[in-house]
Formats: structure tokens, C-alpha cells, sequence
């Protein structure tokens, strides 16, 4: 089912700061990375499941792959093709295949790689790309044979300009407080056995 860009945007915003924030806000608190992701309907854009980063854990639950860890330990159907894939920010390689593997046809995203590495001060994503595959930021296939992406900033700008100022001060209020939520990370990272912190 198609969306009109501004529909999608809020409810992935919505979804966003009410859903998987509060979760983010806990692993934050444990130690973890800010990253986190959801799961929702296609047919009506319900959420299905939030996550969040848990590498205290396991330095391999990252938001994406524990949300779908979380997800197929549930009953319940699981056909992919009827769900969309959000990720607070844009998924590692590894996180990129679970999501291929799993059988998503697409995924969203809030934060671009570049962000995690200039924002966040966690620029694995891109050096990993670059030493493992020889990719430069941008350089995989946004649309492929398996999924399209989408990037939620082109989806604000691309909605009519009535709706777009609510969706840019909800867009300002969430990258304040994961702001507030990174200085709490790299704060305490040292603390922590994360691999790649």
C-alpha cells in the first residue's frame, strides 16, 4: 500500500518518539548505542515491535538485528513482505543483510550514515564499508533487487508545505534529544566492552 510522503513521515516520527525512544533512553542507560529500529503493518502503518541497540549484551544486537531477534521470538505470522522496516539511523552492512535476510522489500531511515559518523562520533559504518567492500558513503544500491530505501528527511521535505513546518519541529525536537542521548553515550562509552565503541 502506498503512502503520500507526509502520511509515512509522521507516523515513522510518531514511531519514532514515542516508541522507540523511551527504549533507546534505557539502553542508553545500560551503555548501549543510541541506535534502534521498529517493525509496523503495511496495511495500516500499526506498530508491530520497537527495539533497540542491546551490544552489552551481545556486540551483534544492534538496533536492527535485536528488533528482529525480539520480532521472531513472537508468535504470530511473520510474512515481511506485508511490513516496513524503520531504523533510527542507517543500517550497517550487517544490519542491511539481516533485513535482506529476513525479507524485508524495503527499510527507513531517520539518520544517514554520515550523521552517525559526524553527529555521533561512530564512524564504523562507513570505515567498515570502505575496508571490507571498497564503498564510499553512498555507495551501496538504495534500490535493489531485494528492498528500496528511503531516507525520512526526503519524505518531510517532499510533503506539502501544510503539513511540512510540523513534521520539521517534531524532525528538530527528535535530533535534540538524541543529542542529549549521544553526550550520555560518549560520556560512558569507556565504561563499557563494546567491540567498536
Amino acid at each position: 500500500m502506498d503512502y503520500a510522503p507526509e502520511v509515512i513521515a509522521a507516523r515513522l516520527l510518531d514511531v519514532m518518539e514515542k516508541d522507540v525512544l523511551p527504549l533507546t533512553h534505557q539502553g542508553v542507560n545500560s551503555g548501549a548505542k543510541v541506535f534502534g529500529a521498529a517493525i509496523l503493518k503495511k496495511s495500516d502503518l500499526s506498530l508491530v515491535i520497537a527495539g533497540t541497540n542491546n551490544e552489552i549484551e551481545n556486540p551483534l544486537w544492534h538496533g536492527e538485528v535485536h528488533t528482529l531477534k525480539q520480532f521472531y521470538e513472537r508468535p504470530g505470522e511473520k510474512n515481511t513482505k506485508d511490513l516496513i522496516f524503520f531504523s533510527t539511523h542507517e543500517p550497517c552492512t550487517m544490519c542491511m543483510s539481516a533485513i535482506t535476510w529476513a525479507g524485508f522489500d524495503n527499510y527507513y531511515y531517520f539518520y544517514s550514515h554520515e550523521d552517525s559518523r559526524d553527529a555521533f562520533a561512530i564512524p564504523h559504518d562507513l570505515k567498515i564499508m570502505k575496508e571490507l567492500y571498497g564503498l564510499d558513503a553512498g555507495g551501496y544500491h538504495r534500490q535493489n533487487a531485494f528492498w528500496k530505501s528511503f531516507y525520512l528527511g526526503d519524505l518531510v521535505a517532499a510533503s506539502p508545505e501544510a503539513r511540512r513546518a510540523a513534521l520539521q519541529d517534531q524532525t528538530a525536537r527528535i535530533k535534540t534529544e538524541y543529542d542529549r542521548l549521544s553526550n550520555v553515550y560518549q560520556s560512558s562509552k569507556s565504561a563499557n566492552a563494546i567491540p567498536l565503541n
